[in-house]
């Protein structure tokens, strides 16, 4: 089995990185590249699910998980069960995508695009390993990164070119 190449995209909380994600996805999707990402719900708390459907009820009567499927879309909810990143990737990894991205963990090693709003952020170029893109919003960082304003269509371009040049080489790799 292929291993699907995995690209992060990372910065703080409303620099642009859903809007961009989505945008990226559509793209990727008109290209034939199987994409599946996992976000980060770094704002605290538990994510939010409906609460009235039968698999909620599963889980408040006290299933560890719940699993719905229909019509070829699949929901698994999974209750106190603490998971690392790995586990993360090795779940969806079984769906065989082409390519995972990853929403948030800036910290992981992973090549990764860091969207920068402000001066301040720039702190995060010299922080984090793997960047391969710096997206930013207001002004120009200084580095010899490579880096396109965020709303750039140039930005997306550059990155499908490149995830397209990672995922082909992943194809071609014998192991």
């Amino acid at each position: 089995m292929v291993e699907p190449f995995i690209f992060q995209i990372v910065g703080y909380q409303n620099s642009g990185k859903t809007t961009f994600i989505n945008h990226l996805i559509t793209k990727l999707k008109l290209l034939g590249i199987r994409t599946a990402t996992i976000k980060h719900h770094g704002h605290g708390g538990k994510p939010e699910i409906v609460e009235k459907k039968d698999s909620s009820s599963h889980i408040t009567a006290g299933a560890l998980a719940s699993l719905v499927e229909g019509e070829g879309r699949l929901l698994l909810q999974i209750e106190n069960c603490e998971t690392d990143l790995a586990d993360q990737i090795q779940l969806i990894s079984m769906i065989k995508p082409n390519l995972i991205l990853i929403e948030g963990h800036k910290h992981e090693p992973y090549p990764k695009a860091v969207f920068i709003r402000n001066q301040k952020d720039t702190e995060l170029l010299k922080k984090l390993k793997g960047i391969e893109l710096v997206l930013y919003q207001d002004e120009f960082p200084e580095t010899d990164m490579v880096c396109f304003q965020r709303d750039d269509s140039k930005a997306i371009q550059w990155l499908i070119d490149y995830l397209r040049q990672q995922i082909q080489w992943k194809k071609a790799d014998p192991q």
